[in-house]
C-alpha cells in the first residue's frame, strides 16, 4: 500500500506562498475605496436618455470607516455625477472594494439609507447567486434588444443587488461581523 505524499502533506513553502503571504499582503495594503453606482439623467426621472454611472467617493483605511463615510456622503446628498448641475444622480448601490478590486461590502440605497447586504456564507451559495444574476442579465439583454430600456435597467439593478452578496472570501468574515454589530442611530 502506497500513500501519495501530495495527498497527505504540503511543503511549508507552498503553504506560505499560496495562503499566508497573499493574506499578509492584503492586510498591509488594506486601503479601501468606496463608490456609488447610480443612474444619471437631465430631468431626474427614469427616462430612456438616462444612463448608469459609477462615482468614486473616496478612500478609507478600514471597512468600518468606509461604511460610515459612504453613509455620511449619502445622507448629505453630496454625491454628484459631474460638475454639471443639470445632471441628476440617483444612487442605487454603494460598494466598498480593496486595492485589488475585491468586494469588501455592498448595499442597496433606499431613501438615503444603505441597506448593506449580508455576504454569502459558502462557495455553493455564491455559485447559486452567480447563476441567478447571469439569468437576470440575460433577460436584461433581451429586454434591451426589444427596446424596453427601463425593464433592462431594472433587471441589471436586480442582478447587481444579488452580486452585492458576492464578497471576496478574504473579507466575508469581517463583513459578516460588521453587519452583526448594532448600528448607532
Amino acid at each position: 500500500m502506497t500513500y501519495s505524499r501530495a495527498a497527505t502533506f504540503r511543503p511549508i513553502g507552498q503553504i506560505l506562498t499560496t495562503e499566508v503571504l497573499p493574506q499578509l499582503y492584503r492586510a498591509q495594503n488594506s486601503s479601501l475605496r468606496a463608490f456609488c453606482i447610480g443612474t444619471v439623467s437631465y430631468d431626474g426621472g427614469d427616462d430612456p436618455a438616462s444612463f448608469d454611472r459609477i462615482v468614486l467617493l473616496g478612500e478609507c483605511p478600514s471597512p468600518e470607516e468606509a461604511m460610515s463615510f459612504a453613509a455620511l456622503r449619502l445622507s448629505r446628498g453630496d454625491i454628484h455625477a459631474s460638475s454639471d448641475d443639470r445632471l441628476c444622480f440617483h444612487p442605487r448601490v454603494m460598494v466598498i472594494q480593496d486595492r485589488e478590486q475585491a468586494l469588501v461590502l455592498a448595499g442597496e440605497v433606499r431613501a438615503r439609507i444603505i441597506l448593506w447586504q449580508q455576504p454569502v456564507a459558502s462557495d455553493c451559495e455564491a455559485r447559486r447567486i452567480v447563476n441567478e444574476a447571469s439569468r437576470l442579465r440575460g433577460m436584461a439583454f433581451s429586454a434591451s434588444g426589444n427596446g424596453d430600456h427601463g425593464s433592462a435597467r431594472n433587471l441589471r439593478y436586480r442582478a447587481s443587488l444579488l452580486e452585492a452578496r458576492l464578497v471576496d472570501p478574504f473579507w466575508r468574515e469581517t463583513a459578516a461581523e460588521l453587519l452583526s454589530l448594532p448600528q448607532a442611530a
